[in-house]
């Protein structure tokens, strides 16, 4: 194989790494989505009377280099307006037909 189509092979790999990557943590993160709703729904926390605390919403140093999709998802929630943060901390979900 030539030199020119080992560079161009080894580019394609390269990009198709960065695509599988991207499209993985994507999937985490939806899917973390997904559990915080549905977390929220099954304990009934539908306004700030009923808002619960999450343990994953805060990221704790001590798991450095274990990543949790779960606190970049409930970040997601908050700037997309499907969860609220109550005034003491808790999460709830501003809308109840999700």
């Amino acid at each position: 194989m030539s030199e020119t189509a080992e560079l161009i092979f080894g580019i394609c790999v390269l990009l198709a790494v960065i695509t599988l990557t991207r499209k993985y943590h994507t999937w985490r993160v939806k899917r973390g989505c997904i559990l915080i709703v549905e977390a929220l729904k099954v304990q009934g926390a539908f306004d700030a009377n009923s808002a619960i605390d999450l343990p994953y919403a805060q990221r704790s140093l001590s798991k450095m280099g274990v990543r949790d999709h779960r606190s970049m998802a409930l970040d997601h929630l908050v700037i997309d307006n499907i969860v609220s943060v109550s005034e003491d901390g808790g999460y709830y979900l501003k809308d109840r037909t999700l």
